[in-house]
Protein backbone atom coordinates (compact mmCIF):
# COMPACT_ATOMS: atom_id res chain seq x y z
CA UNK A 1 0.00 0.00 0.00
CA UNK A 2 1.12 3.17 -1.03
CA UNK A 3 2.58 5.36 1.88
CA UNK A 4 0.41 8.81 2.83
CA UNK A 5 3.11 11.35 3.64
CA UNK A 6 2.03 14.54 6.17
CA UNK A 7 3.63 16.81 3.42
CA UNK A 8 4.12 16.91 -0.20
CA UNK A 9 6.62 19.57 -0.10
CA UNK A 10 9.21 21.79 2.28
CA UNK A 11 7.46 24.64 2.11
CA UNK A 12 4.37 23.19 3.18
CA UNK A 13 6.19 21.74 5.69
CA UNK A 14 7.59 24.73 7.36
CA UNK A 15 3.70 26.37 6.80
CA UNK A 16 2.70 23.91 8.89
CA UNK A 17 5.05 24.22 11.67
CA UNK A 18 4.68 27.88 11.49
CA UNK A 19 1.40 27.26 12.08
CA UNK A 20 1.36 25.06 14.68
CA UNK A 21 5.05 26.40 16.68
CA UNK A 22 4.65 30.61 15.84
CA UNK A 23 5.82 31.87 18.62
CA UNK A 24 8.04 28.82 19.95
CA UNK A 25 11.62 29.31 19.02
CA UNK A 26 13.58 27.33 16.33
CA UNK A 27 17.23 28.48 15.59
CA UNK A 28 19.41 29.90 18.27
CA UNK A 29 23.06 31.72 16.97
CA UNK A 30 25.45 32.66 19.60
CA UNK A 31 26.25 36.50 19.69
CA UNK A 32 28.66 38.23 22.12
CA UNK A 33 28.53 34.94 24.53
CA UNK A 34 24.66 35.06 25.04
CA UNK A 35 22.12 32.50 22.78
CA UNK A 36 19.49 34.36 20.44
CA UNK A 37 16.43 32.71 19.51
CA UNK A 38 14.47 33.43 16.22
CA UNK A 39 11.44 31.82 16.51
CA UNK A 40 9.58 29.56 13.59
CA UNK A 41 7.16 33.02 12.76
CA UNK A 42 10.43 35.41 12.64
CA UNK A 43 12.28 32.24 10.61
CA UNK A 44 9.78 32.29 8.38
CA UNK A 45 9.65 36.33 7.11
CA UNK A 46 13.03 35.60 6.68
CA UNK A 47 12.57 33.34 4.44
CA UNK A 48 9.99 35.73 2.95
CA UNK A 49 12.52 38.27 2.51
CA UNK A 50 15.08 36.00 1.31
CA UNK A 51 12.84 34.69 -1.53
CA UNK A 52 11.66 37.86 -2.81
CA UNK A 53 15.31 39.08 -3.03
CA UNK A 54 16.11 35.79 -4.95
CA UNK A 55 13.30 36.35 -6.95
CA UNK A 56 14.58 40.00 -7.72
CA UNK A 57 17.78 38.48 -8.77
CA UNK A 58 15.60 36.49 -11.47
CA UNK A 59 15.56 33.11 -10.23
CA UNK A 60 12.68 31.30 -10.89
CA UNK A 61 11.74 27.58 -11.16
CA UNK A 62 13.79 25.13 -11.54
CA UNK A 63 16.24 27.48 -11.18
CA UNK A 64 19.58 26.89 -8.79
CA UNK A 65 20.71 28.68 -5.94
CA UNK A 66 24.34 27.54 -4.17
CA UNK A 67 25.80 28.02 -1.11
CA UNK A 68 28.96 27.40 0.46
CA UNK A 69 29.34 28.17 4.26
CA UNK A 70 29.19 26.13 7.52
CA UNK A 71 26.35 26.12 9.80
CA UNK A 72 24.38 29.51 10.38
CA UNK A 73 20.89 31.06 10.13
CA UNK A 74 21.21 32.49 6.99
CA UNK A 75 22.54 29.15 5.65
CA UNK A 76 18.79 27.78 6.30
CA UNK A 77 17.08 31.09 5.57
CA UNK A 78 18.22 30.64 1.90
CA UNK A 79 17.43 27.27 1.46
CA UNK A 80 14.01 27.87 2.32
CA UNK A 81 13.90 31.20 0.40
CA UNK A 82 15.65 28.85 -2.50
CA UNK A 83 12.41 26.32 -1.71
CA UNK A 84 9.65 28.54 -1.99
CA UNK A 85 10.66 29.68 -5.88
CA UNK A 86 10.53 26.05 -6.49
CA UNK A 87 14.40 26.15 -7.00
CA UNK A 88 16.86 23.88 -5.66
CA UNK A 89 19.46 24.36 -3.07
CA UNK A 90 23.35 22.99 -3.49
CA UNK A 91 25.22 23.43 -0.63
CA UNK A 92 29.09 23.25 -0.37
CA UNK A 93 31.33 22.75 2.29
CA UNK A 94 33.47 26.05 3.42
CA UNK A 95 36.95 23.56 3.47
CA UNK A 96 36.38 22.07 0.16
CA UNK A 97 39.30 23.53 -2.80
CA UNK A 98 38.23 25.74 -4.87
CA UNK A 99 38.22 23.37 -7.87
CA UNK A 100 35.55 21.97 -6.07
CA UNK A 101 32.90 24.61 -5.69
CA UNK A 102 33.73 25.46 -9.75
CA UNK A 103 32.95 22.09 -10.00
CA UNK A 104 29.97 22.03 -8.56
CA UNK A 105 28.73 25.32 -9.50
CA UNK A 106 29.36 24.59 -13.20
CA UNK A 107 27.81 21.46 -13.05
CA UNK A 108 24.66 22.43 -11.38
CA UNK A 109 24.42 25.42 -13.24
CA UNK A 110 23.60 27.81 -10.18
CA UNK A 111 22.62 31.30 -10.61
CA UNK A 112 23.26 32.26 -7.36
CA UNK A 113 25.98 31.80 -4.90
CA UNK A 114 25.86 32.65 -0.67
CA UNK A 115 29.31 32.59 0.56
CA UNK A 116 29.88 32.65 4.12
CA UNK A 117 32.58 35.71 4.23
CA UNK A 118 34.59 37.84 2.20
CA UNK A 119 37.46 35.08 1.60
CA UNK A 120 35.08 33.12 0.11
CA UNK A 121 33.57 35.60 -2.03
CA UNK A 122 36.45 36.90 -3.46
CA UNK A 123 37.64 33.37 -4.48
CA UNK A 124 34.46 32.92 -6.08
CA UNK A 125 34.46 35.93 -7.97
CA UNK A 126 37.66 35.46 -9.00
CA UNK A 127 36.37 32.18 -10.69
CA UNK A 128 32.88 33.52 -11.76
CA UNK A 129 33.73 34.54 -15.63
CA UNK A 130 34.61 30.52 -15.87
CA UNK A 131 31.17 29.45 -14.69
CA UNK A 132 29.18 31.07 -17.40
CA UNK A 133 25.54 30.30 -15.41
CA UNK A 134 26.85 32.04 -12.22
CA UNK A 135 25.30 35.91 -12.51
CA UNK A 136 25.35 36.70 -8.77
CA UNK A 137 27.15 36.29 -5.81
CA UNK A 138 25.88 37.20 -2.11
CA UNK A 139 27.90 37.50 1.05
CA UNK A 140 26.66 36.67 4.33
CA UNK A 141 29.68 38.64 6.37
CA UNK A 142 30.96 41.53 4.72
CA UNK A 143 30.91 43.81 1.80
CA UNK A 144 32.81 42.80 -1.40
CA UNK A 145 33.44 44.20 -4.54
CA UNK A 146 31.29 42.76 -6.77
CA UNK A 147 28.50 41.21 -4.16
CA UNK A 148 25.64 41.66 -2.93
CA UNK A 149 25.64 41.55 0.69
CA UNK A 150 22.73 39.43 2.55
CA UNK A 151 21.15 42.33 4.01
CA UNK A 152 20.58 44.22 1.22
CA UNK A 153 19.03 40.92 -0.93
CA UNK A 154 16.71 40.57 2.65
CA UNK A 155 16.01 44.26 2.08
CA UNK A 156 15.23 44.12 -1.45
CA UNK A 157 12.85 41.18 -0.61
CA UNK A 158 10.81 43.18 1.83
CA UNK A 159 10.50 46.20 -0.91
CA UNK A 160 9.71 43.29 -3.97
CA UNK A 161 8.00 40.91 -1.97
CA UNK A 162 7.71 37.35 -4.01
CA UNK A 163 4.65 34.91 -3.92
CA UNK A 164 5.59 31.69 -3.02
CA UNK A 165 5.60 29.27 -6.18
CA UNK A 166 4.58 25.98 -4.12
CA UNK A 167 6.41 22.96 -5.49
CA UNK A 168 5.43 19.84 -6.74
CA UNK A 169 6.28 16.43 -5.02
CA UNK A 170 8.24 15.73 -8.40
CA UNK A 171 10.48 18.79 -8.43
CA UNK A 172 13.67 19.22 -7.06
CA UNK A 173 14.21 20.70 -3.70
CA UNK A 174 18.09 20.18 -3.63
CA UNK A 175 21.12 19.03 -5.15
CA UNK A 176 23.69 17.14 -2.71
CA UNK A 177 27.20 16.64 -4.18
CA UNK A 178 28.43 13.17 -2.72
CA UNK A 179 31.87 13.49 -0.99
CA UNK A 180 33.72 12.01 -4.12
CA UNK A 181 35.74 9.28 -2.23
CA UNK A 182 37.02 8.77 -5.76
CA UNK A 183 36.80 11.27 -8.61
CA UNK A 184 34.19 14.24 -8.79
CA UNK A 185 31.55 14.59 -6.86
CA UNK A 186 28.02 13.20 -8.44
CA UNK A 187 25.16 15.54 -7.72
CA UNK A 188 22.25 13.56 -6.17
CA UNK A 189 19.26 15.34 -6.63
CA UNK A 190 15.99 15.18 -4.38
CA UNK A 191 12.71 16.14 -5.02
CA UNK A 192 10.36 17.67 -2.63
CA UNK A 193 8.55 14.30 -2.45
CA UNK A 194 11.52 12.63 -1.57
CA UNK A 195 12.54 14.72 1.11
CA UNK A 196 9.38 15.62 2.74
CA UNK A 197 8.50 12.11 2.87
CA UNK A 198 11.13 10.72 4.62
CA UNK A 199 10.72 13.66 7.43
CA UNK A 200 7.03 12.27 7.81
CA UNK A 201 8.33 8.67 7.98
CA UNK A 202 10.61 9.21 11.03
CA UNK A 203 8.03 11.33 12.39
CA UNK A 204 6.01 8.11 12.55
CA UNK A 205 8.86 6.13 14.53
CA UNK A 206 10.73 9.01 16.24
CA UNK A 207 10.83 9.30 20.03
CA UNK A 208 10.74 13.22 19.56
CA UNK A 209 8.61 15.26 21.00
CA UNK A 210 7.92 19.23 20.25
CA UNK A 211 9.69 20.51 23.49
CA UNK A 212 13.41 18.84 22.51
CA UNK A 213 16.15 21.06 21.45
CA UNK A 214 19.25 19.93 19.86
CA UNK A 215 22.49 21.23 19.55
CA UNK A 216 23.35 21.31 15.37
CA UNK A 217 27.54 20.62 14.51
CA UNK A 218 26.98 18.42 12.10
CA UNK A 219 27.61 20.03 8.41
CA UNK A 220 24.11 21.02 7.06
CA UNK A 221 25.85 20.73 3.61
CA UNK A 222 25.28 16.58 4.40
CA UNK A 223 22.02 15.30 4.04
CA UNK A 224 22.02 13.50 7.30
CA UNK A 225 22.53 17.11 9.09
CA UNK A 226 21.12 19.73 6.68
CA UNK A 227 18.00 17.71 5.41
CA UNK A 228 17.04 14.62 8.74
CA UNK A 229 17.84 16.99 11.47
CA UNK A 230 16.74 20.22 9.94
CA UNK A 231 13.55 19.46 7.84
CA UNK A 232 12.81 17.22 11.34
CA UNK A 233 13.24 19.99 13.62
CA UNK A 234 11.28 22.34 11.71
CA UNK A 235 8.19 19.72 11.33
CA UNK A 236 8.22 18.89 15.10
CA UNK A 237 8.18 21.92 16.55
CA UNK A 238 12.18 21.23 17.84
CA UNK A 239 14.42 24.00 18.51
CA UNK A 240 18.23 23.74 17.25
CA UNK A 241 20.95 25.79 18.57
CA UNK A 242 23.77 26.55 15.80
CA UNK A 243 27.18 25.48 16.76
CA UNK A 244 29.32 28.23 15.42
CA UNK A 245 32.01 26.50 16.23
CA UNK A 246 32.77 22.58 16.66
CA UNK A 247 35.81 22.77 18.75
CA UNK A 248 33.26 24.82 21.24
CA UNK A 249 31.11 21.67 21.38
CA UNK A 250 31.77 20.82 24.81
CA UNK A 251 31.55 24.65 26.30
CA UNK A 252 28.21 25.20 24.19
CA UNK A 253 26.78 21.58 25.62
CA UNK A 254 26.30 23.09 29.20
CA UNK A 255 24.68 26.48 27.55
CA UNK A 256 22.17 25.35 25.54
CA UNK A 257 21.26 21.53 27.12
CA UNK A 258 19.97 19.40 24.43
CA UNK A 259 17.53 16.59 24.88
CA UNK A 260 18.81 15.35 22.22
CA UNK A 261 22.05 15.43 19.67
CA UNK A 262 22.63 13.88 16.08
CA UNK A 263 26.01 12.92 15.78
CA UNK A 264 28.17 10.21 13.64
CA UNK A 265 29.66 7.39 15.25
CA UNK A 266 33.50 9.34 14.85
CA UNK A 267 31.67 11.99 17.82
CA UNK A 268 30.30 9.09 19.89
CA UNK A 269 33.68 7.01 19.64
CA UNK A 270 35.31 10.02 20.95
CA UNK A 271 33.23 10.48 24.01
CA UNK A 272 33.24 6.40 24.92
CA UNK A 273 37.13 7.55 24.26
CA UNK A 274 37.13 10.64 26.61
CA UNK A 275 35.21 8.43 29.34
CA UNK A 276 37.39 5.44 29.22
CA UNK A 277 40.26 7.41 29.98
CA UNK A 278 39.00 9.44 32.67
CA UNK A 279 37.52 5.76 34.32
CA UNK A 280 40.83 4.88 34.07
CA UNK A 281 42.68 7.53 35.96
CA UNK A 282 40.53 6.82 38.76
CA UNK A 283 40.65 4.54 42.12
CA UNK A 284 40.15 0.78 41.68
CA UNK A 285 37.04 0.69 43.24
CA UNK A 286 35.87 3.26 41.13
CA UNK A 287 36.48 1.29 38.27
CA UNK A 288 34.79 -1.60 39.30
CA UNK A 289 31.76 -0.04 40.07
CA UNK A 290 32.30 1.40 36.78
CA UNK A 291 33.07 -2.02 34.37
CA UNK A 292 29.77 -3.42 36.84
CA UNK A 293 27.37 -1.15 36.77
CA UNK A 294 27.77 -1.03 32.96
CA UNK A 295 27.71 -4.71 32.69
CA UNK A 296 24.76 -4.72 35.27
CA UNK A 297 22.91 -2.40 32.69
CA UNK A 298 23.34 -4.39 29.77
CA UNK A 299 22.10 -7.52 31.35
CA UNK A 300 18.97 -5.50 32.97
CA UNK A 301 17.94 -4.24 29.30
CA UNK A 302 18.08 -8.31 28.12
CA UNK A 303 16.15 -9.27 31.13
CA UNK A 304 19.18 -11.13 32.48
CA UNK A 305 20.12 -11.81 35.97
CA UNK A 306 22.17 -9.94 37.54
CA UNK A 307 25.29 -11.04 40.27
CA UNK A 308 25.43 -9.59 43.64
CA UNK A 309 28.14 -7.42 42.92
CA UNK A 310 26.04 -6.07 39.28
CA UNK A 311 23.05 -5.66 41.96
CA UNK A 312 25.42 -3.77 44.07
CA UNK A 313 27.61 -1.69 41.36
CA UNK A 314 24.42 -0.16 39.00
CA UNK A 315 22.61 2.26 41.45
CA UNK A 316 26.28 3.26 42.96
CA UNK A 317 27.37 3.44 39.57
CA UNK A 318 24.64 5.55 38.39
CA UNK A 319 24.91 8.04 41.13
CA UNK A 320 28.85 8.18 41.57
CA UNK A 321 29.62 7.93 37.25
CA UNK A 322 27.08 7.77 34.92
CA UNK A 323 25.28 10.96 36.30
CA UNK A 324 28.24 12.92 36.01
CA UNK A 325 29.00 11.96 32.40
CA UNK A 326 25.54 13.04 31.49
CA UNK A 327 25.86 16.28 33.19
CA UNK A 328 28.69 17.03 31.36
CA UNK A 329 26.09 17.34 27.86
CA UNK A 330 23.97 19.60 30.09
CA UNK A 331 21.75 16.91 32.38
CA UNK A 332 19.26 17.15 29.94
CA UNK A 333 20.52 14.65 26.95
CA UNK A 334 17.79 11.65 26.48
CA UNK A 335 18.30 10.28 22.91
CA UNK A 336 21.43 9.95 21.26
CA UNK A 337 20.83 9.34 17.09
CA UNK A 338 23.88 8.38 15.18
CA UNK A 339 23.82 7.83 11.50
CA UNK A 340 25.75 7.67 8.30
CA UNK A 341 28.04 4.91 9.04
CA UNK A 342 28.00 1.80 11.49
CA UNK A 343 28.20 2.65 15.11
CA UNK A 344 30.32 -0.57 17.05
CA UNK A 345 28.05 -2.18 19.41
CA UNK A 346 30.33 -1.57 22.55
CA UNK A 347 30.25 2.16 22.00
CA UNK A 348 26.30 1.82 21.41
CA UNK A 349 25.93 0.42 24.78
CA UNK A 350 27.99 1.94 26.47
CA UNK A 351 25.75 5.41 25.28
CA UNK A 352 22.65 3.27 26.22
CA UNK A 353 23.97 2.35 29.50
CA UNK A 354 24.29 5.73 30.87
CA UNK A 355 20.75 6.52 30.56
CA UNK A 356 20.89 8.62 26.86
CA UNK A 357 18.81 6.58 24.94
CA UNK A 358 20.44 4.93 21.42
CA UNK A 359 18.62 5.21 18.03
CA UNK A 360 21.07 3.97 15.11
CA UNK A 361 19.69 4.26 12.11
CA UNK A 362 20.79 4.06 8.49
CA UNK A 363 20.55 5.95 5.17
CA UNK A 364 22.43 7.78 2.67
CA UNK A 365 22.31 10.86 0.22
CA UNK A 366 20.62 8.83 -2.44
CA UNK A 367 17.89 7.73 -0.06
CA UNK A 368 17.58 11.29 1.16
CA UNK A 369 19.01 10.36 4.69
CA UNK A 370 16.73 7.98 6.73
CA UNK A 371 15.88 4.22 5.30
CA UNK A 372 16.04 2.34 8.79
CA UNK A 373 15.85 3.13 12.25
CA UNK A 374 14.74 2.00 15.71
CA UNK A 375 12.28 3.23 17.92
CA UNK A 376 11.16 3.51 20.74
CA UNK A 377 9.24 0.41 20.69
CA UNK A 378 11.17 -1.25 18.50
CA UNK A 379 15.09 -1.33 19.81
CA UNK A 380 18.18 -3.44 19.25
CA UNK A 381 21.23 -2.10 19.84
CA UNK A 382 23.70 -3.09 17.10
CA UNK A 383 21.90 -2.82 14.35
CA UNK A 384 20.08 -0.05 12.51
CA UNK A 385 16.49 -1.23 13.09
CA UNK A 386 13.79 -1.65 10.38
CA UNK A 387 12.64 0.22 7.08
CA UNK A 388 10.53 3.44 8.10
CA UNK A 389 7.47 3.93 6.42
CA UNK A 390 7.26 4.29 2.83
CA UNK A 391 10.47 2.62 2.50
CA UNK A 392 11.27 -0.89 1.44
CA UNK A 393 14.72 -3.01 1.72
CA UNK A 394 15.28 -6.02 0.07
CA UNK A 395 18.77 -7.92 -0.20
CA UNK A 396 21.13 -8.51 -3.21
CA UNK A 397 22.68 -12.02 -1.98
CA UNK A 398 24.40 -12.29 -5.14
CA UNK A 399 26.78 -9.27 -4.17
CA UNK A 400 30.67 -10.12 -4.42
CA UNK A 401 31.97 -11.02 -1.17
CA UNK A 402 28.62 -11.30 0.84
CA UNK A 403 28.98 -14.03 3.56
CA UNK A 404 26.31 -16.78 4.80
CA UNK A 405 23.02 -14.40 5.38
CA UNK A 406 24.27 -11.20 4.03
CA UNK A 407 23.86 -9.31 0.63
CA UNK A 408 23.69 -5.87 -0.93
CA UNK A 409 21.05 -3.42 0.74
CA UNK A 410 18.74 -2.46 -1.78
CA UNK A 411 15.98 0.45 -1.02
CA UNK A 412 12.81 1.08 -2.29
CA UNK A 413 10.59 3.53 -1.84
CA UNK A 414 9.68 7.53 -1.21
CA UNK A 415 13.08 8.40 -0.46
CA UNK A 416 14.86 7.04 -3.84
CA UNK A 417 16.55 9.90 -5.54
CA UNK A 418 15.76 11.16 -8.64
CA UNK A 419 18.67 10.19 -10.38
CA UNK A 420 22.36 12.09 -10.60
CA UNK A 421 22.81 14.97 -12.27
CA UNK A 422 24.01 15.04 -15.94
CA UNK A 423 25.28 11.03 -15.03
CA UNK A 424 22.47 8.99 -16.59
CA UNK A 425 24.64 5.75 -17.21
CA UNK A 426 25.78 6.29 -13.40
CA UNK A 427 22.49 6.56 -12.57
CA UNK A 428 20.78 3.52 -14.83
CA UNK A 429 23.99 0.63 -12.91
CA UNK A 430 23.02 2.52 -9.44
CA UNK A 431 19.19 1.86 -9.65
CA UNK A 432 17.92 -1.58 -10.62
CA UNK A 433 15.63 -2.09 -12.84
CA UNK A 434 12.76 -2.34 -10.32
CA UNK A 435 13.43 1.43 -9.15
CA UNK A 436 15.54 -0.19 -6.32
CA UNK A 437 18.67 1.72 -5.03
CA UNK A 438 21.70 -0.05 -4.77
CA UNK A 439 23.53 1.01 -1.63
CA UNK A 440 27.10 -0.22 -1.98
CA UNK A 441 26.42 -1.82 1.44
CA UNK A 442 26.64 -4.99 2.91
CA UNK A 443 23.70 -5.96 5.31
CA UNK A 444 21.99 -8.85 7.46
CA UNK A 445 18.71 -9.15 8.74
CA UNK A 446 17.97 -11.26 11.92
CA UNK A 447 14.73 -12.93 12.54
CA UNK A 448 12.60 -10.33 13.78
CA UNK A 449 13.53 -8.25 10.61
CA UNK A 450 16.62 -5.77 12.30
CA UNK A 451 19.01 -5.10 10.09
CA UNK A 452 22.97 -5.00 10.26
CA UNK A 453 25.42 -3.51 7.87
CA UNK A 454 28.08 -5.45 7.88
CA UNK A 455 30.21 -3.34 5.13
CA UNK A 456 30.78 -1.63 1.81
CA UNK A 457 30.24 -3.75 -0.63
CA UNK A 458 32.94 -1.20 -3.06
CA UNK A 459 35.66 -1.13 -0.32
CA UNK A 460 35.28 -5.20 0.37
CA UNK A 461 38.93 -7.20 -1.30
CA UNK A 462 40.03 -10.15 -1.71
CA UNK A 463 43.15 -11.83 0.11
CA UNK A 464 45.75 -13.99 -2.15
CA UNK A 465 43.94 -16.70 -0.42
CA UNK A 466 40.67 -15.94 -2.00
CA UNK A 467 39.24 -14.62 1.39
CA UNK A 468 37.02 -11.71 1.46
CA UNK A 469 38.00 -8.59 3.68
CA UNK A 470 35.52 -5.88 4.54
CA UNK A 471 37.62 -3.49 5.95
CA UNK A 472 35.68 -0.99 8.02
CA UNK A 473 34.10 -3.06 10.93
CA UNK A 474 37.77 -3.85 12.14
CA UNK A 475 38.87 -0.18 11.74
CA UNK A 476 36.05 0.75 13.95
CA UNK A 477 36.79 -1.95 16.14
CA UNK A 478 40.30 -1.22 16.66
CA UNK A 479 39.83 2.85 16.77
CA UNK A 480 37.97 1.89 20.39
CA UNK A 481 41.46 1.37 22.17
CA UNK A 482 42.35 4.86 23.70
CA UNK A 483 45.72 4.39 22.19
CA UNK A 484 44.76 4.22 19.01
CA UNK A 485 43.25 7.43 16.85
CA UNK A 486 42.88 5.87 13.30
CA UNK A 487 43.35 2.92 11.85
CA UNK A 488 43.38 1.77 7.80
CA UNK A 489 43.43 -2.10 7.06
CA UNK A 490 45.01 -3.07 3.69
CA UNK A 491 45.72 -6.57 2.03
CA UNK A 492 44.30 -6.93 -1.19
CA UNK A 493 45.57 -9.68 -3.27
CA UNK A 494 48.01 -9.83 0.00
CA UNK A 495 48.89 -13.26 2.16
CA UNK A 496 47.35 -11.28 5.28
CA UNK A 497 46.03 -7.90 6.44
CA UNK A 498 48.52 -5.05 7.46
CA UNK A 499 47.60 -1.48 8.98
CA UNK A 500 48.43 2.22 9.09
CA UNK A 501 47.72 3.41 12.82
CA UNK A 502 47.81 7.11 13.97
CA UNK A 503 48.26 7.00 17.62
CA UNK A 504 46.38 8.96 20.09
CA UNK A 505 49.14 11.28 20.56
CA UNK A 506 47.75 12.09 24.50
CA UNK A 507 47.25 8.31 25.26
CA UNK A 508 50.49 7.37 24.04
CA UNK A 509 52.75 10.48 25.80
CA UNK A 510 51.20 9.45 29.28
CA UNK A 511 51.85 5.97 28.57
CA UNK A 512 55.19 6.74 27.40
CA UNK A 513 56.30 9.32 30.41
CA UNK A 514 55.12 6.45 32.84
CA UNK A 515 57.55 3.66 31.28
CA UNK A 516 60.61 5.52 30.58
CA UNK A 517 59.75 5.65 26.83
CA UNK A 518 60.55 9.16 24.25
CA UNK A 519 59.30 12.22 25.12
CA UNK A 520 57.69 12.82 22.07
CA UNK A 521 55.14 10.68 19.80
CA UNK A 522 57.75 10.21 17.22
CA UNK A 523 60.27 9.18 19.95
CA UNK A 524 58.14 6.83 21.41
CA UNK A 525 56.81 4.99 18.32
CA UNK A 526 60.57 3.79 17.60
CA UNK A 527 60.67 1.53 20.66
CA UNK A 528 59.84 -1.87 20.50
CA UNK A 529 58.11 -1.23 23.55
CA UNK A 530 55.49 0.89 21.99
CA UNK A 531 55.28 -1.69 18.90
CA UNK A 532 54.32 -4.63 21.59
CA UNK A 533 51.64 -2.14 23.60
CA UNK A 534 49.70 -1.89 19.81
CA UNK A 535 50.06 -5.16 18.96
CA UNK A 536 48.55 -6.14 22.38
CA UNK A 537 46.04 -3.45 22.27
CA UNK A 538 45.15 -4.68 17.94
CA UNK A 539 45.00 -8.56 18.97
CA UNK A 540 42.58 -7.77 22.25
CA UNK A 541 40.44 -5.74 19.92
CA UNK A 542 40.26 -8.37 16.72
CA UNK A 543 39.63 -11.46 18.96
CA UNK A 544 36.18 -11.66 17.84
CA UNK A 545 37.17 -11.55 14.18
CA UNK A 546 38.32 -14.56 11.69
CA UNK A 547 41.30 -15.55 11.60
CA UNK A 548 42.39 -14.31 8.27
CA UNK A 549 40.74 -10.87 9.31
CA UNK A 550 43.15 -10.51 11.77
CA UNK A 551 45.89 -7.72 11.67
CA UNK A 552 49.47 -9.42 11.51
CA UNK A 553 51.62 -6.57 11.31
CA UNK A 554 51.23 -2.46 11.30
CA UNK A 555 53.74 0.71 10.91
CA UNK A 556 52.83 4.02 12.97
CA UNK A 557 52.15 7.44 11.19
CA UNK A 558 51.96 10.25 13.49
CA UNK A 559 50.40 12.97 11.41
CA UNK A 560 46.44 12.36 11.26
CA UNK A 561 43.99 11.82 8.21
CA UNK A 562 42.52 14.83 7.88
CA UNK A 563 40.07 16.65 4.87
CA UNK A 564 42.67 19.37 4.62
CA UNK A 565 45.55 16.27 3.64
CA UNK A 566 43.12 14.52 1.13
CA UNK A 567 42.52 11.22 3.36
CA UNK A 568 39.02 12.29 4.73
CA UNK A 569 36.03 13.74 2.97
CA UNK A 570 34.08 16.81 4.28
CA UNK A 571 32.03 14.21 6.12
CA UNK A 572 35.00 12.66 7.75
CA UNK A 573 34.94 9.30 5.38
CA UNK A 574 38.44 7.65 4.82
CA UNK A 575 39.13 8.53 1.10
CA UNK A 576 40.71 4.62 0.86
CA UNK A 577 42.20 4.63 -2.39
CA UNK A 578 44.04 7.77 -1.65
CA UNK A 579 45.56 6.63 1.67
CA UNK A 580 46.89 3.43 0.04
CA UNK A 581 48.30 5.41 -3.08
CA UNK A 582 50.21 7.76 -0.64
CA UNK A 583 51.18 5.11 1.84
CA UNK A 584 51.84 2.21 -0.60
CA UNK A 585 55.48 1.87 -0.06
CA UNK A 586 54.95 1.44 3.81
CA UNK A 587 51.88 -1.22 3.06
CA UNK A 588 54.11 -3.30 0.89
CA UNK A 589 57.62 -2.66 3.01
CA UNK A 590 55.14 -5.11 5.86
CA UNK A 591 54.88 -7.84 3.54
CA UNK A 592 59.25 -8.37 3.00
Amino acid sequence: MPYASRYSDLVSLLESGVTKYGNKPLFGTRRGGVWHWTTFAEFSRLADDCRGGLSSLGVGPGDRVAVISNNRLEWVVAAHGTYGLSAAYTAMYETQLEKEWQYILNDSGAKVCFAANRAIAEKVLGFRSECPELRHVVVFDGKVEGALDYAELLARGRENPAPKVKPSASDVACFIYTSGTTGNPKGVRLTHGNLASNVSGIIDVSPIRDAECSLAFLPWAHVYGGCVEVHTAIAMGNSIAICDDTSKLVDYLPEVRPTLLFAVPRIWNRIYDGVQKQIAAKPKLIQQIFSKGMSGKSKLKRGEPLTLAERISVPLAEKLVFSKVVQRFGGRLSFAFSGAAALSRDVAEFIDNLGIEVYEGYGMTESSGCTTSNRPDSRRIGSVGKPIPGVEVKLDYSAPGAGEGEGEILIYGTGVMAGYHHLEDVTRDTLTPDGGLRSGDLGRFDADGFLYVTGRVKELFKLSNGKYVAPAPLEEKIQLSSFVSQCVVYGEDRPHNVALIVPDADSLTAWARSNGVGATVRDAIRDPRVKALYADEIAKLSSDFKGYERIKDFFFEVDPLTTENGMLTPTLKLKRRNVVKRYGPQFDALYG
